[in-house]
């Protein structure tokens, strides 16, 4: 039973909201593939399969015990397991997930392994790498694909997809419309020789943005069925979906002359009030907010952290607050409070997002 009182709570009217969003950028034949990897980007990923599952045509994880906890709570939907491990290919289809074969060695070992168990037109993705280099085959590599495939049945490639390096990025737009072009060569090459013509698919949420007409048979969105867009001006057309909330468990009278928290990094100098407030770095929450750089709100007022981050524990300036314990704190439940913990912390929405620990409860609100 997790108890702790620091809630994560999801808005599912703005995840339905961001989610159509993106749809009217679509044409009326293309696929969604929902990205709910690393917990729904730090929320909760089978609670938004399950809010989503009849809304998306795809949903994508990273590893397969992702995938095997979405299949465990019902979800039917098919399931792209991005970087699956050789040992995990059991599971995988036990499960019955789609593993992103991305090199020779993961191929003849799913390969083998189809072969092994009779499986009949297994569904498998097919992953090039056009210019991240972090995963994917080469272009180099079609024809030895092509004659394996070939000479099996047990396995049928239900997409051939790619990653694009630089999407939100137009000052690198000619590196990517290079990657796109890279990857329509591929395809025709599949289309050509193969026999079957696999789905594409290589634009991601700003890809979307930025190059609609690349959008082929399906696109993958993720980042932005959380709210944001990797662009003001698109994020500003979309909503929050974490909402971060606490409670006050005490407050203190601090002295002139006397410190809060470790290291006496606060020293008072005038008579202060502080709340202490049950999250800390353990849950997420960067050390970097401390000493008046982050805050929180409470009664709707904000209250900057003084102090070091603990790692259970914040402390806030409250003295010109009025509030008691008990009562709620809103840790961030804006696009702009997460791009303030963003900054002060020198890194991204996406960590900070992700970074919301497994202790704290998720709520999905419809």
């Amino acid at each position: 039973m997790n108890n702790h009182v620091t809630v994560l709570e999801i808005d599912g009217n703005a995840l339905k909201h961001n989610l159509n969003y993106f749809k009217q950028k679509l044409q009326p034949k293309t696929k969604i593939l929902a990205v709910v990897k690393a917990f729904g980007y730090g929320s909760d990923g089978v609670q938004i399969a399950q809010f989503l599952k009849d809304k998306v045509d795809y949903f994508a994880v990273a590893y397969t015990n992702e995938g095997i906890s979405l299949r465990e709570a019902g979800i039917k939907t098919p399931i792209l397991v991005l970087h699956p491990q050789i040992p995990n290919l059991p599971s995988i289809i036990e499960y019955r997930l789609e593993p992103n074969l991305y090199n020779f060695k993961i191929f003849n070992a799913f390969l083998k392994l189809a072969d092994k168990i009779l499986l009949m037109n297994y569904s498998v993705h097919i992953k090039f790498n056009t210019g991240l280099n972090r995963l994917g085959f080469w272009h180099t590599d079609i024809p030895k694909i092509i004659s394996s495939l070939k000479e099996t049945n047990h396995i049928k490639v239900a997409s051939l997809f790619s990653h694009l390096a630089a999407s939100e990025d137009l000052e690198e737009q000619d590196f990517t419309v290079n990657q796109i072009n890279n990857f329509a060569y591929i395809a025709q090459q599949f289309y050509k020789h193969l026999g079957y013509e696999p789905m594409l698919h290589i634009l991601n949420t700003s890809g979307v943005v930025n190059y609609s007409k690349a959008q082929f048979d399906m696109v993958r969105v993720g980042i932005g069925l959380y709210g944001f867009g990797n662009d003001e001006k698109e994020t500003s057309q979309l909503k929050n979906t974490h909402n971060l909330k606490s409670i006050i468990s005490q407050i203190h009278l601090i002295q002139p002359g006397e410190t809060v928290g470790y290291n006496r990094a606060f020293v008072a100098k005038r008579p202060t009030k502080s709340a202490t407030i049950p999250i800390g770095h353990a849950d997420g929450l960067s050390r970097k907010l401390g000493n008046r750089k982050g805050y929180v709100l409470i009664n709707n007022q904000k209250a900057e952290i003084i102090g070091n981050v603990c790692m259970d524990m914040i402390m806030v300036d409250v003295t010109k607050i009025n509030c008691r314990e008990g009562d709620e704190v809103i840790i961030f439940n804006t696009q702009e409070m997460i791009l303030h913990n963003a900054d002060v912390s020198e890194t991204i929405s996406y960590e900070i997002l992700t970074s919301i620990s497994q202790r704290v409860s998720k709520i999905l609100k419809k």
